[in-house]
């Protein structure tokens, strides 16, 4: 065997022809990855325009020839149906192709570094747009909610300053004055073109409050906590407030307590799968449609005419009396849309706690049954605690749900009749009253009041070994 060693030399051609092959990769690559934002950019406004799709199909048929065609396309339009059609067919190709594209592009150039830097960037290649997506969508969001909670509708100020007031040094007092229902309180800062102070807004429907005036070149912004005020003062929304306690209160502990007896129940008979499957079919049930379906349930007319609801049809025939008006007659009509809650999530919470008492070691029960206890004692001090991490799990699932319920109350009665719920109100402040600090404000609520059980359903996965 050969101990010579290799003198094998690379020709300077090869070495360029390699660095040259490498450069036009990286070239394709950043010019892919620049194309598909692109693309995805011109998506989004294609999508936004409602004569992007018209105008598309017009260019389709000058590139065929068909150019008198195009033309009564441009003048017409598309019927709806077309239009729809269009867009999700854009929709698909570029959410699809163009994030295919993107990531492909994106794996090469990453392919291109240092092989210590690739294991350290090529994980953001996966994640890095699923983030930007969540950034864009979730948590900017949010965050000009609260912004806009904290400065809509807090006060009526000027759009600018008046520009006989723009050399001034005091322009926030002096112009105060002229802002209705505003008295100037003091400064908190007045450094020339940048003014903070504190005013006091009147109202007549409440008690004067608080606010802040801030001054940055030629616009006023306003600071305060007067939709928060609203949010926890106003008679409607105490109302709203009762509700939601009502709704998450019987509507959480009769899903959960109801999947949890049914679970139980079926568990050991011949027919389990059919009987389940009959429980869990609701939630296949949008909201919208289980409240059509209900409100056919309570369906009320006046004595002496037929009752067309189920429940007046029942009551009218059997029992007797006048029927009752489920949905317009409080405090009934709330518990009346809980049941529908109910009849909903219920299906939910079985399924999931079935899986749970199936996991029960037998060898526990076995054992407990040979120490003497009957089947209350079995099901409540070894069955119950052993699935705790479970009921936690479905309790805040179903919690959640209930705490921001919308469509089963906009549909069944629109929020008259005292049912109405917060998310109801906030759609009714943001949407037909306009006022959207107000509506804000009653989603910064909701998101308050959802954080410590997100953080409760966290610790208690994290209690099962499920790394959260």
């Amino acid at each position: 065997m050969s101990t010579e060693p290799d003198t094998t030399t690379h020709a300077p051609g090869s070495d360029r022809l390699g660095r040259a092959a490498g450069a036009r990769r990286s070239l394709i690559a950043i010019g892919g990855g620049v194309g598909s934002v692109a693309f995805i950019w011109w998506a989004i406004g294609f999508m936004k325009d409602e004569d992007a799709p018209a105008n598309l199909m017009a260019r389709i048929y000058e590139l065929f020839g068909a150019g008198g065609t195009a033309d009564a396309v441009r003048a017409s339009g598309l019927s709806p149906l077309t239009n729809k059609l269009l867009i999700a067919i854009v929709a698909l190709v570029v959410g699809i192709g163009g994030v295919w594209i993107l990531f492909i592009a994106a794996n090469s150039l990453v392919d291109r570094i240092a092989f210590k830097w690739q294991e350290r960037l090529r994980p953001w290649v996966f994640v890095g747009p699923a983030l930007l997506l969540l950034g864009f969508f979730l948590v900017f969001p949010a965050l000009n909610t609260i912004y806009t909670s904290f400065t809509e509708d807090i006060v009526a100020v000027p759009e600018e300053i008046p520009p006989e007031l723009l050399d001034e040094e005091n322009i926030l007092e002096t112009i105060a004055p002229d802002i209705k229902r505003v008295e100037f309180g003091s400064y908190v800062m007045n450094r020339g073109g940048f003014e903070v102070a504190r005013v006091t807004v009147t109202s007549s429907k409440s008690a004067d409050s608080s606010a802040l005036l801030v001054l940055n070149g030629s616009t006023i912004r306003t600071y305060g906590l007067q939709n928060y005020t609203f949010a926890v003062t106003d008679d409607d929304m105490t109302l709203a407030m009762r509700n939601n306690v009502l709704w998450l209160i019987f509507g959480t502990s009769g899903s959960v307590i109801l999947g949890l007896l049914i679970a139980t129940f079926v568990d050991k008979i011949k027919r389990e799968a059919l009987a389940k499957t009959l429980i869990f079919m609701p939630l296949a049930i949008s909201m919208v449609g289980a409240a059509v379906i209900w409100r056919f349930v309570y369906a009320w007319r006046p004595p002496g005419r037929p009752q067309i609801g189920l429940l007046n049809a029942i009551k009218t025939g059997t029992i007797g009396g006048d029927p009752i008006a489920w949905t317009q007659t409080p405090p009934l009509n709330t518990f009346a849309l809980i049941i529908i809650m109910v009849w909903l999530m219920t299906g939910f919470a079985m399924v999931i706690l079935s899986a749970a008492l199936k996991g029960v070691p037998t060898e526990i029960v076995e054992a407990a049954r040979i120490d003497g206890a009957n089947e209350f004692q079995l099901f409540f001090r070894v069955i119950v605690p052993s699935i705790k991490g479970s009921i936690i799990t479905v309790t805040t699932t179903v919690f959640i749900a209930i705490l921001k319920v919308f469509d089963i109350v906009f549909v069944m009665t629109g929020g008259s009749f005292d049912t109405e719920v917060v998310a109801n109100r906030m759609f009714t402040e943001m949407f037909k009253f306009r006022n959207f600090g107000r509506a804000s404000s009653l989603a910064v609520v909701l998101l308050i009041v959802t954080i410590p059980i997100m953080v409760l359903n966290i610790r208690n996965l994290r209690r099962q070994g499920i790394g959260v």
